[in-house]
């Protein structure tokens, strides 16, 4: 009986991070310890990836250094905004979105970004708040710690899928310890300003960043939730 309440338990813990976990735009400058970043850092490197190639390279950014890199890229994010043929000094290193959007998938984004700005009062073609909304990301949202995510280009697509999971594995963790995350693409237009800051070597390529942190639940923009499909939506079932 002792064993089946002990796993019973696990399982509704684990089940509670999973459902828990949030894309937080919104943080408290609450300090997060070293000693609890290994942890987290430690537990997500028990992802699985394909013949434990383990393609990840983490970069961790506090203090001096977070606050240099936030500088260094709002720059350039404004002066992208102000001359928009600077664009091609800013591209990203792999796509992470297609070239061409298609249904439902451009629905889905819709709906998503809608959703987050009608919650902020930004309206369509306000593109002074849409712009200050989107510099929030390259503020952490305001979260003390600041993760850069790298990759060697010699390894395959695949080492996506590996990195995938240890980020999902990191961002589970993190709720386990009860912080929050925000895993951030909107950092890979800025690979050339990044990876010289953090010291990554030419042979890495800029996977993503990720912000991390306490949330700050007074902040209404974090009662945005995005919807899921119900599994038969997503799902064949053949007998």
């Amino acid at each position: 009986m002792t064993q089946t309440m002990e796993f019973l338990a696990s399982q509704a813990a684990v089940d509670q991070a999973i459902t828990s976990r949030m894309s937080v735009r919104a943080f408290s400058p609450q300090e997060v310890t070293k000693t609890v970043l290994m942890q987290l850092l430690a537990l997500a490197s028990r992802a699985p990836s394909g013949t434990n190639t383990q393609p990840w390279k983490v970069y961790v950014l506090q203090g001096a250094s977070r606050d240099s890199l936030v500088a260094k890229v709002c720059a350039a994010h404004d002066a992208l905004r102000a001359n928009p043929e600077l664009a091609a000094e800013y591209r990203e290193e792999y796509d992470y979105y297609p070239e061409t959007w298609l249904s439902p998938y451009l629905e889905r984004r819709r709906e998503n970004g809608w959703g987050l700005y009608g919650l902020l009062g930004i309206g369509k073609g306000d593109k002074d708040k849409m712009h200050v909304q989107h510099q929030r990301n390259f503020h952490f949202f305001d979260a003390p710690v600041g993760l850069m995510f790298t990759m060697d280009r010699a390894m395959g697509r695949g080492s996506l899928l590996d990195y995938g999971m240890f980020l999902q594995s990191l961002m589970i963790a993190a709720r386990a310890h009860g912080l929050h995350t925000c895993p951030q693409a909107a950092w890979n237009s800025f690979a050339n300003i990044i990876k010289p800051h953090i010291g990554a070597g030419v042979d890495e390529f800029l996977v993503c960043g990720m912000a991390l942190g306490y949330a700050d639940l007074s902040d209404p923009v974090n009662t945005f939730h995005t919807p899921r499909l119900v599994v038969n939506e997503f799902t064949t079932w053949l007998d």
